[in-house]
C-alpha cells in the first residue's frame, strides 16, 4: 500500500540445490518471519516442504514490502516449484493472505484497494481470505474468491475442486443500510436553538463549535450529527471504505460503508495519529472521518500543535504527508464538530452555578484555541443546561429523519448552484468571488449587518462567516435572496466573536 493505492508485487520463486531459504526484495520483519509460517502451513496441509534451496524475490525490489499478506502467494510459489500447482493458471490470478500454522487464512488490511488494482491490471480473479470477501467483492468485473485454507487455492488452480466467486448485491445492501442510526434527535429534549444550529451546519457543510457547562448535552448532540447529514453517494462510500480498509477499521463482514463515519479521538491524541503517517504509513483520524464528522470534545484540552495541524486540511480537504522515505496524499474532507467548556471550572455561562474563575483565567482558557483555527469554524453556539420542566417533558422531539429531509433539499439547491465549479459542493466552501455572487445581501440587510458588527464589536473574520451561514439559512427556507431575518440568525451564531464575551 502506498497511501490508498495498492502496488502489485510479483513473487518469483526459484528452487536449486542447497538447504537455505533466501528472501530478497526489501522485505520488512513481518515478511521475513513468513518462512516459519509457510513451512508449518505447507507441512500441516498434507504437502512436503522442498528439501532444496528456495530463493524468493519480491519484485519490484526497490519498494519496501510490509505486512503479512505475502504468505499465500509465496507458499503457492514454493508448491509450484514441486509441481504441486498447475503453473499455467497462475498468471490469471492475484492473491493475498496471511497464513496460520495449520494452513488457514487470516484476514488482511487493504483488501478493497487490492481488488481495485487486480481489476485495473486485467486479472481474471482474486484470492483473498474469507474474512475479506465481502469487502473485496464490492469490485465488479472481477471474480473474487473467499478462501478458508491454502488447499482450496491449490485445488482450484489444479481444477480438482473449483471455487465459486462471491457476488454481493452492493447497491441493494448499501441503500438498505443508509438510514440505520443508533442515535436520533428525537431523543434530545429541549435545546431547540442548538438543534437548529446543527441543522444549519449540516445543510451548508459548516464547522460548528458548542460552548457550554458540563452536562448540558454537547456530546449527546454531536453523536446525532451523522443522522441528519445527507446520505453517502456510492462514490463517496467507495472512497471512505477504501480508507477504512487500508486502516483495518472496517467492521467484520462489511462490504461498503453505508453511513457517514463519526470519529471522536481523545484529547491525548498525537499529531501523527490525527493527520496520518508514521513508520508504517496509515491514514489519520481526519482521513478516517472523510465524508463524515470529526468530533473534538473538550477542544482546549487538545495539544495546541495537534489543533494547528488541522488548519490546512480544513481548507484544502486533503492532507499531504512528506517524509524522508515517502510522500503520501490522503483525502480529508470532513465536518468539524467541537465542544468546550467556557472556562476551567466549566460554569462561566451556567444559569444557576457560580463560576469561580477570574476574567483573566476565562480569557486564557479560550485563548488555547488559536484565531486561525477559530476562523475556520462558521458557527459558535452556546449550550445551556435544561430546566427541570423541559427534562421532565415526555414528548419526543423532532426526529432526525424530518430534519434530514430539509438538509437534503438545501444541499440539492447548493449542488445545482455549484454544478459548474469543480471542488465546491456546499456553501461552506465558497470563496470571496462566490460570496459576492451568491451571498450578497440587499441594502437593508447590509445596513443591519453593519449595525450588528459595530454594536457587538464583531471581528472582521466574522463577516464572511455570517454571509456563508445566512446563505445556507436562505437555502433551508428555499429563498433565492438573503433576507434580513437570515442575517439576524447568522449573527446569533457568532458568540465567541463578541468583544467582552469572556469578561
Amino acid at each position: 500500500m502506498q497511501g490508498l493505492q495498492a502496488t502489485a508485487v510479483t513473487i518469483e520463486v526459484n528452487a536449486t540445490r542447497g538447504v537455505r531459504f533466501v528472501l530478497v526484495g526489501l522485505p520488512d520483519n513481518a515478511v521475513k518471519e513468513s518462512h516459519e509460517r509457510i513451512l508449518a502451513a505447507i507441512e500441516n496441509s498434507g504437502f512436503t516442504f522442498p528439501t532444496r534451496q528456495i530463493t524468493i524475490n519480491l519484485s519490484p525490489a526497490d519498494i519496501r514490502k510490509e505486512g503479512s499478506g505475502y504468505d499465500l502467494p509465496m507458499a503457492i510459489g514454493i508448491l509450484a516449484t514441486e509441481d504441486k500447482v498447475n503453473t499455467s493458471q497462475l498468471g490469471k490470478y492475484m492473491m493475498v493472505g496471511e497464513l496460520s500454522l495449520d494452513g488457514s487464512l487470516v484476514p488482511i488490511r487493504g483488501a478493497l484497494p487490492v481488488a481495485i488494482k487486480a481489476r485495473e491490471m486485467g486479472f481474471e480473479g482474486l484470492f483473498v481470505p474469507e474474512g475479506n470477501i465481502r469487502e473485496a467483492a464490492v469490485v465488479n468485473k472481477l471474480k473474487v474468491y473467499g478462501v478458508k485454507h491454502i488447499t482450496q487455492v491449490v485445488n482450484h488452480l489444479n481444477g480438482t475442486a473449483l471455487l465459486e466467486p462471491t457476488v454481493v448485491d452492493t447497491r441493494g445492501e448499501f441503500y438498505a443500510r443508509q438510514y440505520e442510526f443508533d442515535y436520533d434527535f428525537a431523543d434530545v429534549k429541549g435545546q431547540e436553538h442548538v438543534k437548529r444550529a446543527m441543522e444549519v451546519a449540516a445543510a451548508g457543510g459548516h464547522n460548528i463549535i458548542m460552548i457550554g457547562p458540563p452536562g448540558s448535552g454537547k456530546s449527546m448532540l454531536a453523536k446525532r450529527m451523522p443522522s441528519i447529514l445527507p446520505p453517502l453517494s456510492l462514490q463517496e462510500s467507495l472512497e471512505t471504505t477504501q480508507i477504512h480498509s487500508v486502516a483495518g477499521t472496517l467492521p467484520a463482514g462489511c462490504s461498503l460503508m453505508a453511513q457517514r463515519p463519526y470519529r471522536s479521538p481523545h484529547h491525548t491524541i498525537s499529531q501523527v495519529a490525527m493527520v496520518g503517517g508514521g513508520a508504517n504509513p496509515q491514514p489519520g483520524e481526519i482521513s478516517l472521518a472523510h465524508h463524515g464528522v470529526l468530533f473534538l470534545d473538550e477542544l482546549p484540552e487538545f495539544n495546541r500543535s495537534v489543533l494547528e495541524v488541522l488548519r490546512q486540511p480544513l481548507e484544502d480537504r486533503h492532507i499531504s504527508i512528506s517524509r524522508a522515505k515517502y510522500s503520501l496524499d490522503y483525502p480529508a474532507s470532513f465536518m468539524l464538530v467541537a465542544s468546550m467548556n467556557p472556562c476551567p471550572c466549566g460554569y462561566y455561562t451556567h444559569p444557576t452555578k457560580a463560576c469561580v474563575c477570574s476574567p483573566g483565567q476565562v480569557q486564557k482558557y479560550l485563548n488555547r484555541i488559536s484565531g486561525p483555527l477559530l476562523d475556520r469554524i462558521d458557527l459558535q453556539i452556546e449550550v445551556t443546561p435544561l430546566p427541570f420542566e423541559e427534562m421532565a417533558d415526555s414528548r419526543p422531539g423532532e426526529s432526525s429523519a424530518t430534519i434530514r429531509e430539509r438538509v437534503i433539499r438545501a444541499r440539492q439547491i447548493q449542488e445545482a448552484r455549484y454544478a459548474d465549479i469543480p471542488g465546491i459542493y456546499c456553501n461552506a466552501q465558497m470563496n470571496s468571488k462566490l460570496l459576492a455572487r451568491h451571498a450578497r445581501p440587499d441594502d437593508k440587510g447590509l445596513a443591519m449587518l453593519k449595525t450588528a458588527m459595530n454594536r457587538l464589536n464583531l471581528s472582521a473574520r466574522a463577516y464572511d462567516r455570517i454571509l456563508k451561514v445566512s446563505r445556507t439559512i436562505a437555502d433551508l427556507e428555499g429563498c433565492e435572496l438573503i433576507q434580513p431575518a437570515h442575517l439576524a440568525e447568522a449573527i446569533g451564531y457568532r458568540n465567541l466573536d463578541r468583544e467582552g464575551w469572556a469578561g
